[in-house]
């Protein structure tokens, strides 16, 4: 069997970015986008992982087109008020999934927190986001791109029979020509899954 394609994301790779609606900024991980377009822009996006800070309460960028997957990395408490209700963030480290071109407003219970954000056009894209912890067996599935962020302390486990080390801050970047198994044996990470539809979303 082909061993699988680990490529570290250090820090100094990452590329900062105002919202689309400025009123922050994040901090792209890893992210592709349509030919042509602009990779620090927001239009041809096809998708984007990345960390952001949320210091106080406000409109969410309108996303139409786009899903979100978004888990609470730093501190607790943060809820997204719309009209259909609210969605809940309040724990950290619980992804939660939503349409990005719902109007929301985010609402701090607890003080400023910071998220991880996968954001990915729909029509191109199926994406993922899960919390890998130590001793668990996750199916990597061939074909995808999955890239693992450790928002705190250093990860480290095996994929496919090949042994890593992730510092704090720190991804890696995992692509296989087959099914693999990813098992973290200390730290906790959050795994990003992007499958695509079609072939641009690979890039």
């Amino acid at each position: 069997m082909t061993k699988p394609t680990l490529s570290p994301l250090p820090p100094a790779s990452f590329r900062s970015k105002p919202w689309k609606n400025g009123g922050g900024v994040t901090l792209d991980i890893a992210d592709a986008a349509r030919p042509g377009a602009d990779p620090a822009g927001w239009e041809g996006m096809i998708w984007r992982l990345g960390r952001t800070a949320i210091v106080q309460p406000g409109p969410f960028s309108d996303l139409t087109g786009y899903e979100r997957l978004q888990a609470v990395i730093v501190g607790s408490g943060l809820v997204l008020d719309g009209a259909d209700g609210e969605i809940d963030l309040r724990l950290p480290l619980r992804p939660a999934r939503y349409d990005g071109g719902l109007p929301l407003v985010s609402r701090l219970e607890s003080g400023p927190v910071e998220v991880l954000n996968l954001i990915a056009d729909r029509a191109l894209c199926a994406i993922d986001l899960v919390v890998a912890a130590p001793g668990e067996g996750i199916a990597l599935t061939a074909g995808a791109i999955h890239i693992l962020y450790a928002p705190g302390e250093a990860v480290s486990g095996r994929c496919g029979g090949e042994r890593f080390a992730l510092p704090g801050g720190h991804a890696l970047r995992i692509e296989a020509d087959a099914d693999v198994t990813l098992t973290i044996e200390a730290g906790q990470a959050l795994l990003a899954t992007i499958r695509s539809r079609v072939a641009s979303c690979a890039a």
